[in-house]
Formats: C-alpha cells, sequence, structure tokens
C-alpha cells in the first residue's frame, strides 16, 4: 500500500473522531479506488474497518456516561437484524449498481449536511417506531456498507430524545453492532462469490483509523463544527460525483460507440 492509502486510512479515522461519522462513506472509495479491492470486498472490509473504529472512539464517550444502553440495544439490535438482511439482499445486486446507491447515499448526506443549522428540539417517539428506524438505517448498512453515523445521530435526537453528546455516544455503539452484523453476513456472500478480504488491509485501516479518530476527536474541540461539515459536504458531493462519472463512462464504453450502416443505391 502506498502513502495515498495511508493517507486515505487516516482521513476516515480523523472523520469520525470529528463529526461522529462518515468513516464508511469515505473507506468504501478509498478501498475500491486507491487500494484496488473488488467493491464487495471493499464493502465487506468498510464495516469491519469501521466497527472497529468505532468500538476504539465509544470508550471516552462510555467513561464519560454519554451512551444510552437501553437506546443502543433499542435502536442497536434491530439494526443488526437489517444489517444481516440488507447483506443477504447484496448477494444479489451487482457490486456496480451497489456502489451507484452508495453514491446516492454520499449526495443525500452532502445535501443534509450543506442545509442550514436548524435547531434540533428532541420529541418522543413510539418505541416500535424507534426499532423500525434501526431496522432500516441497518438494512442499509449491510446493503451499501455504510455505518449509517449521519443517519443516527439526527435520528437520536429528534426522534429519541437524545442530547447532541449522547446521540453520538450511543451512535457509535450502534455503528459498531450493526457493522459487526453485517461483516459476518458479508463473508458468507464472499465465500459464496469465491472471493475473501485482506486482513492485513483491515488491520492497516482499523490502526491507523483508531489513531485518526483520537487526533480527530482532539481537533474537534478547537475547529468550528459547521465549518467541518460544510467542508465534509463538499468532500461527498466530489466523490459521490467522481463514483457516478466513473461509471457512467464505464457504462458508455461498454456500450460501444454508435455506428449507422449505409448502402451504395
Amino acid at each position: 500500500m502506498d502513502i495515498w492509502t495511508w493517507l486515505g486510512a487516516l482521513v476516515v479515522g480523523v472523520t469520525m473522531g470529528l463529526l461522529g461519522s462518515g468513516g464508511s462513506i469515505l473507506s468504501v472509495p478509498i478501498l475500491v479506488y486507491l487500494v484496488g479491492e473488488v467493491d464487495k470486498v471493499a464493502i465487506a472490509e468498510s464495516l469491519a474497518i469501521v466497527g472497529v473504529i468505532a468500538a476504539f472512539a465509544l470508550i471516552p464517550y462510555a467513561r464519560r456516561g454519554l451512551v444510552v444502553w437501553p437506546t443502543v440495544f433499542l435502536f442497536g439490535v434491530p439494526g443488526m437484524a437489517g444489517a444481516y438482511a440488507g447483506a443477504t439482499v447484496a448477494a444479489f445486486v451487482p457490486g456496480k449498481v451497489q456502489l451507484v446507491l452508495f453514491a446516492i447515499v454520499m449526495l443525500v448526506a452532502a445535501a443534509a449536511m450543506l442545509r442550514p443549522n436548524v435547531e434540533m428540539t428532541p420529541k418522543r417517539r413510539a418505541l416500535p417506531k424507534i426499532a423500525l428506524d434501526g431496522f432500516l438505517v441497518g438494512a442499509l448498512t449491510g446493503l451499501v456498507g455504510v455505518g449509517g453515523g449521519f443517519l443516527i445521530v439526527p435520528a437520536l435526537v429528534l426522534l429519541g430524545g437524545l442530547a447532541m453528546h449522547q446521540a453520538i455516544g450511543t451512535s457509535l455503539a450502534i455503528i459498531a453492532m450493526k457493522s459487526a452484523a453485517g461483516y459476518v453476513k458479508y463473508l458468507d456472500v464472499l465465500s459464496q462469490l469465491q472471493l475473501e478480504v485482506s486482513v492485513r488491509v483491515i488491520l492497516v485501516f482499523a490502526i491507523v483509523g483508531v489513531v485518526g479518530s483520537l487526533l480527530g476527536e482532539r481537533l474537534s474541540k478547537k475547529l468550528p463544527q459547521a465549518r467541518l461539515k460544510q467542508a465534509f459536504a463538499i468532500l461527498l458531493l466530489a466523490m459521490s460525483v467522481y463514483v457516478l462519472g466513473a461509471h457512467t463512462l464505464d457504462w458508455m464504453e461498454q456500450s460501444g460507440p454508435v455506428t449507422t450502416s449505409t448502402t451504395s443505391p
């Protein structure tokens, strides 16, 4: 792995430390376009990498009492089931389609982050609906390999009634749970396709990512969160356009030039 891959792993960790989300949104494209992994392998490795980073990033939040464990299980257990189901469905979805769906998720996340900040007032929601939210976000995790932090945090604030810091700490625990469930199922999916993950890639990204998350946590205390979110949104926008553009060009090349036949009179 070259220096760009190491920097990519560091960026993944720093982003999770700064924003509490975004690790998988960055790691999948990095694994595909910098490391050169097959799309489905990259998604599986991303789940393992982000799960490990989230588990370590969770520790300081748990020590400060900012993890609401009942909500972790209420949202996380259905999320694990959803991640398992999403990974099962992914076995029947072409890898290129998964990457296109992934790019669309990045566009949605970028649009949400670029919106003007509005005050999020905690509002309790019925427990079955919170569990359903967990299942749906988990299904997205299993299908396209995103941890879903950018969806979980606002959901926990708006629907679960948690304060922002509690939502971030609780989200990290949920991400770790869902990523583990999705990864376990993906191993089975890859086995059927005669593919396998690279333990070396996972370890390098996880170790560098954990270090990056600690750095990101320190930087988050000094840098304005609004500016960070805007910068991250722009990065997501650029990456999603790149992924969609790359697949559009690939489709055009496979389709071949349009030719017209002429006959002589």
